[in-house]
């Protein structure tokens, strides 16, 4: 299956949904979602797998809901958002065994106001957050996170702020790097319109681009994951 690109009315189509959205108006309109979005998904997930695998043999790529692809309906239960359709359509490849979300991976979002990439992990669970923590006690790995995320905000790339005010035990102001504690994810990524991008194989070759250029944050998030893994 080759991704050709998404078509160009898709983006009207989520446009669409925020104004009609009810589960009722989605499910009559299924077979546009279809066409539109969940059909050139899978097309792209495929395709960018095969590419992303040579890079990291050990890559998840799976066409499927709940896979690499998310669900249009929006889990209202923990969601300040109870509009139950997403016109934020996500696409993830992570690797290794564990949690899609709570691994290194290459991601990316679109929607009518946005096309955004990214790399490492998002938001780190409560029991990752403390892996996290205790792996940048080791003064090798919290330098070698500072210097990598320090190069990629060089080239342009945008980098989590500080997520906690308080130092946690076992970090001291006065080490240079002590500000990495206060992340709640370890994570770079860059924006753009979604009209530059999605209507052509171009996003695959862009996609990659810029999965290439932040590998070494995934990587490094994805080793501190196996050390995770291990316990």
């Amino acid at each position: 299956m080759h991704f050709v690109g998404f078509p160009k009315n898709m983006l009207p189509f989520l446009k669409t949904i925020r104004e009609n959205n009810t589960k009722e108006w989605f499910e009559a309109h299924r077979h546009e979602y279809e066409a539109l979005i969940l059909e050139p998904s899978r097309a792209f997930v495929i395709e960018m797998g095969e590419h992303l695998q040579a890079l990291v043999p050990t890559v998840n790529a799976i066409p499927k809901i709940n896979g690499s692809l998310f669900r249009i309906y929006r889990d209202i239960r923990f969601s300040k958002d109870k509009t139950p359709i997403k016109s934020r359509i996500g696409i993830i490849f992570w690797q290794g065994s564990g949690k899609r979300m709570q691994s290194s991976g290459f991601y990316l979002h679109f929607s009518p106001d946005e096309l955004f990439f990214a790399v490492g992990i998002r938001s780190f669970s409560q029991e990752m957050r403390n892996h996290y923590r205790d792996y940048i006690k080791i003064a090798q790995n919290r330098k070698n996170l500072y210097d990598i995320l320090h190069a990629l905000e060089q080239k342009g790339y945008s980098l989590p702020q500080t997520h906690y005010k308080r130092f946690p035990k076992g970090f001291s102001k006065d080490d240079p790097y002590a500000d990495l504690a206060l992340l709640n994810g370890v994570y770079a990524f860059k924006m753009f319109q979604p009209e530059d991008y999605l209507f052509s194989e171009d996003l695959m070759h862009k996609a990659y681009a810029l999965y290439e250029a932040m590998f070494d944050l995934q990587q490094w998030v994805y080793e501190m994951t196996l050390t995770f893994d291990e316990q």
